[in-house]
């Protein structure tokens, strides 16, 4: 029998980990919200949580973006950087100029720092 130490940890426990040490760190209030990325294979979705509260300040993903279509490989890419835009747009609605970001133990790689370049662009501070 193999001992348990010696099996290979699966991605998504080793993302759940890394998110961990991170959110030892950091936590959002009502004036500056956490922003929390979560990455799937085809979609991202993103939250503005207060912590000291426990709510949810607004929720986006990219699956409610149907009006927008891209074509080519990178269309995942650019639908991350509009996220990020309509993201920013909706948070300055609510009163939000300053948030945490909290890329959820993915990588600030590819489609995590397309939407956090979006969402600076948008006019949010992180």
């Amino acid at each position: 029998m193999i001992k348990q130490s010696k099996l290979k940890k699966s991605r998504t426990l080793q993302r759940r980990r890394r998110h961990q040490r991170i959110r030892k760190r950091l936590s959002g209030t009502a004036e500056r919200p956490r922003m929390v990325v979560f990455r799937s294979i085809k979609n991202l979705e993103v939250q503005l949580v207060d912590d000291v509260a426990g709510v949810t300040l607004l929720g986006a993903s990219t699956l409610a973006m149907k009006d927008f279509k891209a074509e080519g490989s990178n269309r995942r890419v650019e639908q991350a950087a509009e996220l990020g835009k309509q993201v920013a747009a909706a948070a300055k609605d609510k009163g939000i100029t300053a948030v945490v970001f909290d890329r959820g133990g993915f990588k600030y790689h590819g489609r995590v720092q397309a939407f956090a370049d979006g969402a600076r662009e948008g006019g949010l501070e992180f």
